[in-house]
């Protein structure tokens, strides 16, 4: 085979489709330590004729350290805020859904809430991203969290209004509700640009694979105890008791989130208007086939096949079991997820990330279709349960994808991107599954909503071969 020049030999060590092995490695070290030669791995690496001292990343050869994001102060506190918004926003979820639907008995009603926070996140979440690539990404985080709280207040006092029970809320009085859930949507459109921008900031890129698997954990750990804490809370207490609580998370997540010592990276550029801002972020996603990719993939699969919308129906008219029942359901998801992320950080990086993403989003509709045939409470947890791993693994390369390919100065924008593709398919979702129940009833929305998400799949893995074919993402970006 004929020479391999050194620069053909680096650009392949620094491409996503090549992955070293650690037995690769030491095969690598001991190349330095006698004369140039050929090597041959066996694998689809080429034969080398010089040195490759100055292209082996140290890296390679330091042993796993599935806590080193954590070792990070900054990032703890980061990882702290995460876990108590979401705790308090899952709370919210469920007590709002359920105290909703348990007076209009409507699903359609359940869609909207889903359509209230979904219409001001996306509408507004490019300028959001603009906004944290112009402005310091800390306070507009807390700004937004400072607004979440000022919801969580007032769903409390709305509940206090109609009884310390709910007992005085009617039909033609739940439009305040959907006014509160419209302004936590925009708070969340300038936080989750703001936020993820930042804590991309707060470890070395070489660490971001391990800090999206933690950062996922405890997202999913806080979905995982959210939703059972919120449905034990209105079956046993009271919704203004739940609202309480879930005030008073959202306020330790915004002091926790106070508490960051964050110093920016790089200059922030402030030329160009915002509409050519906002151009760059989307160019820099349609020019990524396998980010463009991934995040169509997870809008269609979760646009089509989420169920989380309809539980509360599931849980009063198909499995009988009521609002600690719903709890339970809406937690088994996150359950697994929370499994599924603790396994992944303790892991490396998938060898075949594209052939994972692909296989997780058709486990994932293959589950919804079976929790909408099935009539058992347990079989339908662990269908749940399942979906949610599935779910995690697609997060987990999606994440790690957006973090390790854009570039900081585009962080924002590229953000607020996915925010629109993924972040409102759960809301876009939510009110496609209320309209589809009342038109097709619940069970056939929600089977019909599995079978086409894994039509998603294989039109996704046909039409976008890089995506499929994606091994190691271990590329990291030098300019835009």
């Amino acid at each position: 085979m004929g020479r391999v020049t050194r620069e053909r030999s680096a650009a392949m060590l620094d491409s996503p489709r090549f992955f070293f092995s650690r037995g690769d490695v030491r095969q690598l070290k001991r190349a330095l330590v006698r004369p140039a030669g050929r090597l041959h791995f066996g694998v689809p690496h080429p034969f080398v004729r010089f040195r490759l001292i100055d292209v082996v990343d140290d890296t390679l050869l330091q042993p796993h350290d599935p806590y080193a994001s954590l070792r990070i102060p900054s990032y703890r506190w980061f990882i702290l805020s995460t876990f108590t918004m979401t705790l308090a926003a899952q709370i919210q979820g469920v007590v709002v859904s359920w105290q909703i639907y348990a007076v209009t008995h409507d699903p359609l009603s359940l869609g909207l809430i889903g359509l209230a926070e979904a219409f001001p996140y996306v509408t507004i979440a490019l300028f959001a991203g603009h906004v944290a690539d112009r402005q310091d990404r800390r306070v507009v985080s807390l700004a937004s969290l400072a607004l979440l709280v000022v919801c969580s207040v007032s769903l409390l006092l709305l509940s206090l209004g109609n009884g310390w029970r709910g007992a005085g809320l009617r039909h033609g009085n739940v439009w305040p509700f959907y006014v509160v859930i419209f302004l936590s949507g925009i708070a969340r459109s300038f936080l989750q640009p703001a936020r993820q921008a930042l804590g991309a900031e707060l470890v070395p890129r070489s660490l971001y694979p391990n800090a999206v698997a933690w950062r996922s954990s405890t997202w999913q750990t806080g979905a995982v105890a959210g939703p059972a804490l919120g449905g034990l809370l209105y079956g046993f207490t009271s919704p203004s008791f739940a609202y309480a609580v879930d005030a008073t998370l959202m306020v330790v997540a915004l002091l926790a989130f106070g508490t960051i010592a964050y110093v920016p990276r790089g200059q922030r550029s402030l030329e160009g208007s915002v509409g050519e801002s906002l151009r760059t972020g989307i160019e820099f996603v349609f020019r990524e086939p396998v980010l463009l990719g991934a995040m169509t993939l997870d809008l269609f699969s979760v646009l089509l096949g989420g169920a989380e919308a309809l539980l509360p129906v599931f849980a009063d008219q198909v499995l009988k079991a009521g609002p600690q029942g719903l709890g339970i359901l809406r937690a088994a998801p996150a359950a697994g997820a929370t499994l599924m992320s603790l396994y992944l950080a303790h892991r490396r990086p998938f060898r075949h990330a594209g052939r994972a993403l692909l296989n997780a989003v058709a486990v994932f509709a293959l589950c919804i279709i079976g929790f909408g045939l099935s009539r058992s409470f347990v079989f339908s947890l662990f269908l749940l349960a399942i979906s949610g791993m599935a779910d995690n693994v697609s997060v987990v390369v999606r994440s790690t994808l957006l973090q390790v390919l854009t570039p900081e100065h585009l962080f924002g924008r590229v953000s607020s991107v996915n925010a629109i593709f993924i972040g409102s398919s759960n809301e876009l979702g939510a009110f496609e599954s209320g309209v589809a129940a009342r038109l097709l009833g619940t069970v056939t929305s929600v089977v019909l909503g599995g079978v086409a998400s894994l039509s998603v799949v294989g039109i996704v893995a046909l039409r976008i071969p890089p995506l499929r074919q994606l091994g190691a993402i271990e590329r990291i970006p030098q300019a835009a």
